[in-house]
């Protein structure tokens, strides 16, 4: 009760995963009192139902005291303590990763036990499979709990939890089980919100020579009646009021991305009955509720499994279909090989709609979807956009659908501008890009969000009499090079913004464009991003201004270097 109370203060007030972490209090308490952490080694899938943990292992006051909300990251973190081994962040790891550890032990004659923990959906990712199937002839200690609260994110999708609602109503018992064929012991408990039950089954495998399977059935959002009720919606939500449940608005009247593309997509389905949408168990995070309601045939969640995902859109490419594969920015990562093979190489007219691109806030290093503009640019035939407004996401949303071949678009998590919508979408010129403010000093070649902080900067400047001309690249693959040889040619300094890794980026392609092809005088040249480092968590205005990428921070780079000149 009182870990619940803590959870419930802190999450009301700062947000972060809600459902995981209530459903699990049980199964932290009754494993830290079986197993001797950080000597038996507990991983978590995710890490994001690791707040219980964390309240056991000395971090507490974090969610007792709102002046230390920020001491932690809301997934496990080896520099926060000694019983955490990894810094997760991603789904289906736990088991391959805890392997290794039951592995290293062995090697080293080590002894203790080794303990991985995963649910919420992730036994459907490719990896999580791999690592069972890797434990199952490891012939050592090494404990699978299977947290099975019959919730994904959103709901469960695919065949295998259809054996795991066949083991739930079975109590165990029926003969078709995935784990034992694939070589683990098992161990079913029907209560696992309740601590006895749950004490005696780790103690029944503590110390086990065979891996074995815990397999434990508990409620997503256990003891919190909006959460029992809504647990999809409070799988991870922002702060709320605990009296309804209802999370807390905001002042801006401006639309989130999300919500705008939500509504683009459903319009752009009504006019073209070949496009189907595809998610991987971001049916409500990716704007894709309405379409799902809308166009169920036309709808496909895969569940945790982006490679799939994206594997699946090029078979439907190619049977004449328009796929919309939306997935996070950070989880398409794990997807990259799809893209390149069964996407790029194949030449398919797939749209990728990348929420969350840019820095995210508080779920922090994990999350951050700052290598999209990196990898992708790198492939050959991909196109890139970025919009700086909503309107400009309706318009490359119409642009991708009507081109050839591999198309990726990246827009931030939050609030829009709240521009004017267009009545009609209009088709991009490919490649062409367009000037907000007139400048002849400097010039400031932004992509996306990061046009808003460019026309920041510029109007700072030009309180001191520097005259910055900003442009919006609109597209990053390919990027408009008679622009930025324009900027060159007319301008004192050139710059480059863009909410990604410096390393491989957009403005790094611009400086070897300058250099294959330079002017007459080649300016100098600035590039503002993400630097060579992983960025914590925070909340983004804090983030930008501390990597020096918002308004304030472009002015004073640049008022320094013009300076110079």
């Amino acid at each position: 009760a009182e870990m619940r109370q803590a959870l419930m203060f802190r999450l009301s007030k700062h947000g972060g995963h809600f459902g995981p972490n209530f459903g699990m209090v049980e199964t932290t308490i009754a494993l830290h009192y079986v197993f001797d952490s950080p000597k038996d080694k507990i991983v978590f899938d995710v890490s994001h139902q690791s707040y219980p943990h964390k309240m056991l292992t000395g971090r507490k006051d974090a969610y007792l005291y709102e002046e230390h909300f920020d001491d932690i990251s809301g997934y496990t973190d080896p520099h926060e303590s000694k019983h955490d081994f990894f810094t997760v962040g991603h789904t289906s790891t736990s088991v391959s990763l805890a392997s290794g550890l039951a592995k290293g032990r062995d090697l080293n004659g080590e002894s203790g036990n080794v303990i991985a923990v995963i649910g919420d959906g992730s036994l459907s990712g490719g990896e999580a499979l791999e690592g069972l199937d890797f434990a199952g002839e490891m012939d050592t200690n090494f404990i699978i709990v299977v947290n099975d609260n019959d919730m994904s994110i959103a709901e469960n999708h695919g065949g295998l939890y259809k054996n795991l609602k066949l083991l739930r109503d079975t109590d165990g018992k029926a003969e078709c089980n995935l784990f034992r064929a694939m070589g683990l012991d098992y161990v079913f408990v029907k209560d696992g919100n309740d601590i006895p039950s749950l004490i005696a089954a780790f103690r029944q495998v503590k110390d086990s020579t065979k891996p074995v399977v815990v397999h434990i059935v508990t409620q997503k959002g256990k003891g919190y009646e909006p959460a029992e009720e809504n647990p999809s919606k409070f799988h991870g939500i922002g702060p709320y009021d605990i009296a309804t449940g209802e999370v807390k608005k905001g002042s801006s009247s401006a639309p989130k991305y999300t919500s705008v593309f939500s509504k683009a997509i459903v319009a752009e389905a009504e006019r073209d009955h070949d496009i189907v949408a595809i998610t991987a168990a971001m049916k409500d995070g990716t704007g894709l509720a309405a379409f799902s309601e809308k166009f169920p045939k036309r709808f496909i969640d895969t569940g945790i499994a982006e490679e799939h995902a994206v594997a699946l859109a090029s078979g439907l490419a190619l049977g004449g279909k328009k796929p919309v594969v939306c997935i996070y920015s950070t989880f398409m990562q794990r997807a990259f090989d799809q893209l390149v093979i069964n996407n790029a190489l194949a030449n398919t007219n797939v749209v990728f709609c990348l929420d969350r691109a840019g820095l995210v806030g508080d779920d922090g290093p994990t999350h951050h979807g700052v290598f999209d503009i990196a990898y992708g640019r790198m492939v050959p035939g991909v196109r890139m956009m970025a919009p700086s407004d909503e309107a400009e996401l309706v318009h490359m949303l119409h642009t991708a659908l009507a081109l050839e071949g591999p198309v990726i678009l990246r827009w931030p998590r939050g609030e829009a501008r709240g521009v004017e919508l267009p009545a009609v979408p209009q088709v991009l010129e490919e490649g062409k890009s367009r000037t907000t403010r007139e400048g002849s000093d400097v010039a400031i070649l932004a992509f996306g969000r990061m046009v808003q902080e460019a026309e920041g900067a510029a109007d700072i400047l030009a309180k001191e009499g520097v005259s910055v001309r900003v442009v919006d690249m609109r597209w990053i693959k390919p990027f408009d090079e008679e622009a930025v040889r324009k900027a060159a040619l007319e301008c004192k300094l050139v710059c480059t913004a863009e909410e990604g890794a410096i390393e491989g980026g957009i403005g790094e392609g611009i400086l070897e464009a300058l250099a294959a092809n330079p002017p007459a005088q080649v300016p100098p040249v600035l590039t503002f991003g993400i630097p060579d480092e992983f960025v914590e968590q925070g909340k983004v205005p804090q983030l930008h201004h501390m990597l020096g990428i918002d308004s304030c921070g472009m002015a004073a780079r640049i008022r320094e270097k013009y300076a110079e000149l």
